[in-house]
């Protein structure tokens, strides 16, 4: 259900936790109060191979210096007071952990794939994610205020060459107008008593996660017996929220709560301060085909309506989209990933990426069918080409926020490298002899 969970994870989890490979361990290098064993790096390279990731030069030593920067900064970190939110730490380690286990089938499995306890992976996985969220955390302190101004970045667009400037690839500006097909009284009803029926059993005996496994259309946690894992009151959608964190008694199932995904019924499974978990039953009330069509009817009638002249496209949106995300803004989609009004064609959904193709800037879409993939809901939806930009140099006209954003990473990173080597030279710093002829991007790591 892109689970209930308005943000969302990168749940890539490293293979440090393998006790796969055979290293006989070593402290090669002591930066501050921060010890680097040999067994980081030879993780984190069992990872990148397995990954196929390349470096350049020697990747060892490439990875040694990401650990020595690291190290540097969670220091710094300690010295500033700078900590993190243990919560946080948690809420990303139980949420890791899950996914894992999604991928995986079981706990057990888990368990025999890392060769480790549960207990084991979670301490370890605590001190790495703890790691990285302190050199997050200090990234964003040196990096914090460095906004550009206009005048900057148009210098800075006219001092780069041509050949630096990249290569845009066709991108589209894209504005919809959404129905959602009413759910009729009668099938509100069915999933309702089904939910009932649920509650019964599980009031009689019945467990509660094997139903989830069996009846959940949740995909995300269906398979885990509707288990959520550890989250705090922002994790979830409000409605579900509300109904979750006012269960005071473990075993607890919920009264039903309807939110956006569909009806469910909660169990609370345990609750540690301001955070909860709890397994949730997921029912989504289906589409009858007379719903359908009036979506369909619908929005022919809105197409007509702008077509004829009697209102534009985005007063239209304005008007009549469902789409609470868009319709303001007459219906203007967003790139999530850009946080632009720009989409290159990956970034489409297939369903309108296939209505869209043959348009022309200007020229809008027949009514067409669509599962909204974040909220598993089936949509009926026309959609505008706004504007078609062909591939071509990132320019300053059609490109001002490509432009800006490498500006921002150009000043970031000159922050970064200031800082890094400022601290070098006040930090007390000592490599192992075996690790002092690697090529360091920062000369200052090796004190004469």
């Amino acid at each position: 259900m892109q689970k209930l969970f308005v943000f969302s994870f990168y749940l890539l989890f490293s293979l440090s936790l393998t006790a796969q490979t055979n290293v006989i361990d070593e402290v090669i290098a002591v930066v501050g109060d921060n010890a680097i064993l040999k067994s980081d790096i030879e993780h984190r390279y069992e990872q990148a191979l397995s990954e196929g990731a390349t470096f350049p030069g020697d990747m060892k030593c490439y990875l040694f210096e990401e650990i020595l920067i690291q190290s540097l900064m969670i220091n710094q970190a300690a010295l500033d007071s700078i900590e993190v939110n243990h919560n946080q730490v948690v809420n990303q380690v139980d949420g890791r952990i899950n996914y894992i286990i999604q991928q995986l089938g079981d706990k057990d499995k888990m368990e025999e794939y890392f060769n480790k306890s549960m207990l084991q992976i979670k301490r370890d996985m605590m001190e790495m994610v703890q790691k990285q969220m302190l050199a997050d955390q200090m990234k964003m302190e040196i990096t914090q205020n460095l906004a550009v101004t206009p005048s900057e970045i148009k210098a800075y667009y006219r001092r780069l060459p041509q050949d630096s400037l990249p290569m845009v690839p066709t991108q589209y500006e894209l504005q919809q107008i959404v129905v959602y097909p009413k759910v009729e009284q009668e099938e509100i009803d069915r999933v309702k008593k089904q939910l009932r029926g649920f509650q019964r059993e599980i009031n009689e005996g019945r467990d509660f996660a094997t139903l989830a496994v069996l009846y959940s259309e949740d995909p995300g946690s269906a398979s885990r017996g509707g288990d959520l894992g550890w989250a705090t009151r922002a994790s979830y959608v409000p409605e579900f929220a509300n109904v979750a964190f006012n269960l005071q008694d473990k075993n607890k199932v919920s009264k039903i709560v309807e939110t956006e995904f569909g009806f469910h019924i909660i169990q609370l499974i345990d609750r540690k301060g301001d955070r909860i978990n709890v397994r949730h039953i997921l029912i989504r009330p289906k589409i009858s085909q007379n719903a359908r069509e009036e979506s369909q009817n619908r929005l022919d009638t809105i197409a007509k309506l702008i077509n004829d002249d009697v209102m534009p496209f985005n007063e239209a949106a304005l008007r009549f989209s469902m789409d609470k995300d868009t319709r303001s803004n007459g219906g203007l989609m967003v790139n999530h990933k850009t946080s632009s009004s720009k989409f290159e064609i990956s970034d489409i959904p297939a369903e309108m990426n296939k209505a869209i193709q043959g348009l022309k800037p200007g020229e809008m879409t027949a009514p067409f069918r669509m599962m909204d993939d974040r909220k598993g809901k089936e949509t009926y939806r026309m959609v505008l080409l706004k504007k078609k930009t062909a591939p071509h140099k990132a320019n300053i006209g059609d490109d001002y926020q490509l432009l800006q954003s490498m500006m921002e990473n150009k000043k970031r990173q000159e922050a970064l490298n200031k800082w890094i080597k400022a601290k070098q030279g006040e930090t007390y710093i000592t490599i192992d002899k075996n690790w002092v002829n690697c090529d360091f991007r920062y000369e200052g790591w090796i004190k004469n």
